[in-house]
């Protein structure tokens, strides 16, 4: 028999509705007001404009908590698969990943390419085209207060 797994003390069950969808995230943007911490979740894909699937707001109380859960886990994670290791060499994480990644031709099957051996390696700095676009400012409340 299927018993459900009992919740830590102080940990009220989850109940998880039978329509919620899981979205996929490899970028997030954090923005805040003296109230809120806003979390915008987003995929962004070679070719394709990133786009926000996910907007979670916290009280900044409960987001420092979610920091500190999120590093406990991480711990807990390499503790079992190893270390992660993150890509080195630039400050644009999506330049890292992204870097030869080309959008499909149309009417070809998309594929990646590996650059040629024996070609230099890429620039750390993304050519003009490569740039993602400038960032529109989060559609966050005014702050609350008389600041």
């Amino acid at each position: 028999m299927n018993q459900p797994k009992q919740a830590k003390p102080g940990m009220p069950p989850l109940r998880m509705p039978e329509n919620l969808q899981t979205k996929y995230s490899n970028m997030a943007r954090i923005s805040h007001t003296p109230s809120e911490i806003v979390l915008d979740f987003a995929q962004m894909l070679p070719g394709v404009h990133p786009e926000v699937v996910s907007r979670v707001l916290m009280s900044p109380v409960a987001a420092k908590l979610f920091v500190q859960a999120l590093n406990e886990n991480v711990a807990r994670y390499e503790a079992m698969f190893g270390p992660i290791k993150l890509p080195v060499g630039s400050s644009d994480l999506a330049t890292t990943l992204f870097r030869n990644v080309q959008p499909p031709t149309p009417g070809e099957p998309p594929h990646l390419e590996e650059p040629p051996k024996d070609d230099p390696p890429a620039s750390d700095e993304p050519s003009q085209e490569d740039k993602p676009p400038p960032e529109d400012k989060p559609d966050t409340p005014p702050s609350e207060g008389g600041e």
